[in-house]
């Protein structure tokens, strides 16, 4: 193994441990967080470059909720197309429904033939989402990336 193997190989396991080092980071729940959850559905592809997009609801147990547009991109070592069609989303860290909406860093390896499932936890801040749902589709890889989440018009 060369040196500059070496540096790559780190870097690589130093960004795909970066979400789970934030995660476990993040500051204890206080009493004024909410539990919000999300329902989606997402499709997508990948060749070395990733893009997914779908649509879910976010509901917090304080009556709040909004439809939001989902889009996922990133790259690495990623082949496949697939969609996520009874997806949950799992929010920590939220005191406000609106603290949900904007980018999260993901890190996922996975694959998957015909049907599959899978699961991601990310980090924005304080914000935590823990992510899984069952799918179809074919796909194969290891991929880092943005999770965005917008709220519908």
């Amino acid at each position: 193994m060369t040196a500059n193997s070496a540096r790559t190989g780190a870097r690589l396991l130093a960004v795909a441990l970066a979400p789970i080092l934030a995660l476990a980071m993040a500051a204890p729940a206080s009493s004024q967080n909410q539990d919000c959850r999300m329902q989606f559905q997402m499709q997508g592809w990948s060749v070395f470059y990733k893009t997914a997009s779908g649509t879910g609801t976010v509901s917090c147990d304080n009556g709040q909720s909004m439809r939001v547009r989902l889009s996922a991109r990133g790259g690495g070592l990623s082949f496949g197309k697939s969609s996520i069609e009874d997806g949950q989303g799992t929010f920590s860290g939220v005191r406000h429904i609106d603290e949900v909406l904007g980018s999260y860093v993901n890190a996922e390896a996975h694959a998957g033939a015909l049907k599959s499932a899978r699961g991601q936890a990310m980090t924005k801040g304080v914000v935590s989402l823990a992510l899984a749902g069952t799918g179809r589709g074919w796909d194969l890889g290891v991929a880092f990336g943005r999770f965005t989440i917008e709220r519908m018009d």
